[in-house]
C-alpha cells in the first residue's frame, strides 16, 4: 500500500463522516477520524430503531472495515468544538490539511410555543438516543403520560410512535401536521411498523373532515388515503393496545400545563390548505381546539450545534453559493457570510450540511462527494512528506494525551464489540450495549487488560 501523502481531520464518525473517510483512506491520505461518542456510527447507531439488528449489524461491519483501514486513526470520546476537547483552529494549527465536518445536526428544532418549558415536552431526539441508549439520554428520566401528541409527521414520528406503541404501551398517541394527508413524510415501509395499532374508523372520518379542503387545492384525498394504508400490505404484529390515529390541519399554539407543571392539553390552531407560487401551504383560521394528551413530543427536525465554531445559516453550517470545488453541482466548503468568502480548508457534509435530509444511503453520497471536494483541493498543495504526516498525526495524539480523560482508539472500540457481543450470547438477547460513557470505558480497561495478560 502506498503512503499517505495528506493528513485530513473527518469530524464526526456517523454514516457521513465514515463513507467520506474510505473516499479519503483510498485516495492516499491519512485520516484522523475524531468523534464525539465513544463508539463510532452515528444515526446508523443512535437513530435506526433498536430491532433492526440485521441493518445495524450489517452497518457496523462496513464500519469496521473502513475504519480498520491503515491510513485511519480513530480517537472517541472527544469533543471537537471552540470550548471543546480540541478546536477546528487547533487542528490546523497543528498542520491538519483540511477538516470535514460530518457532525450531524447535534441541536433541535423547537416552535417556541408556550409551555414547551413543561414536565412531559421532549424532542424526538431525546428519545430516540434514549431508547438507542446514547449517554447521557440513555439514563435520563422521561415522563410519558398515557395519551401522547407527536408533531410531525415524518420517519422519525413513525420510530417514536413504534417505541411508544410496542416498549410503552400507552393508550393514544396523536400524529399532528399542519397539512394534509396527501403531504405525510414518512415512508410507507416505515409506518408498517405501527399501522396494526391505527383507529382505521377515526382515520376515514378524518379523511371525511378533510377532503373538501384537500380537493379545493387539487389534491386527492383517495390517493393520499391509499398510500398510507398501502402499508397494510406488510404490517407488523399488533403488540398492544395503543390507538393511533392522525389529527391534520392543525397548527400548535400553545401547550397547556396544570398546577403541578405537567402538560395537560395541547392547543392546536384549525389550518386550511391553499396554493401560492405552485406550492401548496397551510393557513391558520384563527379558531382553535383542544387536544387532550399528557405528553408532547416535537418531531420537527433538527438544526447544527453553533458551538463547533462555523458560520450557520437556516439551521445549517453555511456553505459557499460559488464553491471553488464543485461536486455534481454541490457546494461542500464551509462558508463565512460576513467576509464572503470560503473557509480556507475546511468543508462540511451530510447532515451537517443539510439536517434531517435522508438517513444512512444519503448520508453516504454525501459524505463520498465532499470527501472528492476535499481531494479536488488537496491537489492544489504540494504532497506531504511519510515523516510530516506521522508527525502532524503525533501533534494531535500527544494533545488528545494531555486531556486528563480516556480517548478511545479503533482498536478499543473492536475490545468494546466483543465484550458487548459476548454480554449478548451470555444473557440470550440479540444485542448488547452499554448504556454509559462509563461502563464503555471500563468494559475497555478490562479487556485490555486480559489481551495484554495473554500476550
Amino acid at each position: 500500500m502506498s503512503a499517505a501523502k495528506h493528513v485530513v481531520a473527518v469530524v464526526g464518525a456517523g454514516p457521513a463522516g465514515i463513507y467520506a473517510t474510505d473516499t479519503l483512506a483510498k485516495n492516499e491520505v491519512a485520516v484522523l477520524l475524531l468523534n464525539r461518542d465513544v463508539r463510532p456510527g452515528g444515526l446508523a447507531e443512535y437513530g435506526i430503531y433498536p430491532d433492526k439488528h440485521r441493518m445495524k449489524n450489517g452497518l457496523r461491519r462496513t464500519f469496521r472495515r473502513i475504519i480498520e483501514h491503515p491510513h485511519v486513526v480513530y480517537y472517541g470520546n472527544v469533543l471537537v468544538a471552540r470550548d471543546g476537547d480540541i478546536s477546528l483552529e487547533q487542528l490546523q494549527a497543528m498542520g491538519i490539511e483540511a477538516i470535514l465536518v460530518t457532525v450531524g445536526a447535534q441541536g433541535t428544532k423547537w416552535l417556541g410555543i408556550p409551555g414547551e418549558d413543561l414536565t412531559g415536552v421532549y424532542h424526538a431526539k431525546e428519545l430516540v438516543y434514549h431508547y438507542n441508549k446514547l449517554p447521557p439520554f440513555s439514563t435520563r428520566t422521561f415522563h410519558i403520560g398515557n395519551r401522547v401528541a407527536l408533531i410531525g409527521v415524518g420517519n422519525v414520528m413513525v420510530d417514536v410512535a413504534h417505541w411508544l406503541i410496542a416498549e410503552k404501551r400507552v393508550a393514544e398517541v396523536i400524529a399532528v401536521a399542519r397539512r394534509g394527508p396527501a403531504e405525510v413524510k414518512f415512508d410507507r415501509e416505515e409506518f408498517a411498523a405501527i399501522v396494526a395499532n391505527l383507529d382505521l374508523e377515526a382515520f376515514e372520518a378524518e379523511i371525511a373532515r378533510v377532503r373538501p379542503v384537500m380537493e379545493a387545492v387539487g389534491q386527492d384525498p383517495e390517493e393520499a388515503k391509499a398510500y398510507i394504508l398501502s402499508a397494510m400490505e406488510k404490517a407488523a404484529p399488533r403488540v398492544s393496545d395503543t390507538r393511533f390515529c392522525f389529527r391534520f390541519l392543525a397548527s400548535p399554539r400553545r401547550i397547556l400545563g396544570d398546577e403541578q407543571g405537567r402538560v395537560a392539553g395541547l392547543e392546536v390552531e384549525n389550518t386550511t390548505l391553499e396554493r401560492k407560487n405552485g406550492d401548496t401551504r397551510a393557513r391558520g383560521l384563527g379558531t382553535t381546539d383542544v387536544l387532550n394528551v399528557d405528553t408532547v413530543i416535537f418531531c420537527i427536525g433538527d438544526q447544527v450545534d453553533p458551538r463547533l465554531g462555523l458560520p450557520v445559516q437556516g439551521g445549517a453550517y453555511a456553505t459557499a453559493p460559488e464553491p471553488r470545488f464543485p461536486v455534481k453541482g454541490e457546494s461542500y466548503e464551509a462558508f463565512d457570510p460576513s467576509t464572503g468568502q470560503p473557509i480556507e480548508g475546511i468543508f462540511v457534509a451530510g447532515w451537517a450540511r443539510r439536517p434531517s435530509r435522508g438517513l444512512v444511503g444519503v448520508a453516504r453520497k454525501d459524505g463520498v462527494q465532499a470527501a472528492q471536494a476535499v481531494l479536488q483541493y488537496l491537489n492544489t498543495r504540494p504532497p506531504l512528506t511519510a515523516e510530516a504526516v506521522t508527525e502532524r498525526l503525533d501533534t494531535v495524539r500527544q494533545h488528545l494525551s494531555r486531556l486528563g480523560k480516556p480517548v478511545v482508539t479503533k482498536e478499543d472500540w473492536f475490545l468494546l464489540l466483543e465484550v458487548e457481543a459476548e454480554e449478548a450470547k451470555r444473557r440470550g438477547v440479540p444485542e448488547f450495549r452499554f448504556a454509559t460513557v462509563e461502563e464503555m470505558l471500563t468494559a475497555i480497561a478490562r479487556a485490555r487488560e486480559v489481551t495484554l495478560d495473554q500476550r
